[in-house]
């Protein structure tokens, strides 16, 4: 049989232990807490960014001959075009290509050089979705990364592929300040 103490803390702390439990977590957050704000990429730069990369990379002619990615901070596609010409995995290659360089805020060519062979980080082409080719390049404000863009199927292979993404970020470099 509880006791008659038992039976007066039941009744008076187990109603406020909720009460309690707020008023901790809000003493434990700072009074001056201000909402967590992140820059992005745009549409409007992913926009001239795509049409930047096929002016500069494209075969001449009425056909879009590459596909190119974009992604956000995130690694999220902004916006992807695919060429007219493009074999099946272009669009894949360039999105895997943009969210490599986002993800590990370098040219993809020269992560896939880091991580080659018996390195130390070797390991972290396991993740999902990064792919060790050239032709992705980070979207950088200083050292914050907001996107990445990624080009598959210029006439050259891998290199030309990295040239057209560093032309395309080239064309919004005067808004990455």
């Amino acid at each position: 049989m509880p006791s008659l103490f038992n039976r007066f803390a039941a009744a008076v702390f187990v109603p406020v232990m909720p009460i309690v439990a707020v008023l901790v977590m809000a003493a434990a957050t700072p009074a001056s807490a201000q909402p967590l704000v992140q820059r992005n990429i745009s549409a409007t730069q992913a926009m001239t960014i795509i049409q930047a990369a096929i002016a500069e990379c494209s075969r001449p002619g009425p056909l879009v001959t590459i596909t190119v990615a974009v992604v956000d901070r995130a690694g999220l596609p902004r916006m992807i075009m695919a060429g007219d010409t493009a074999s099946p995995h272009n669009w894949e290659l360039a999105r895997r290509k943009a969210y490599t360089a986002r993800t590990y805020r370098r040219p993809s060519l020269e992560w896939a050089e880091r991580t080659a062979g018996d390195s130390e980080v070797a390991g972290q082409r396991m993740l999902a979705d990064v792919v060790p080719l050239g032709g992705g390049m980070p979207i950088m404000i200083g050292d914050e990364p907001i996107g990445g863009v990624g080009v598959s199927g210029a006439m050259g292979g891998q290199p030309a592929d990295q040239a057209c993404a560093q032309a395309a970020i080239a064309a919004i470099a005067d808004q990455l300040q």
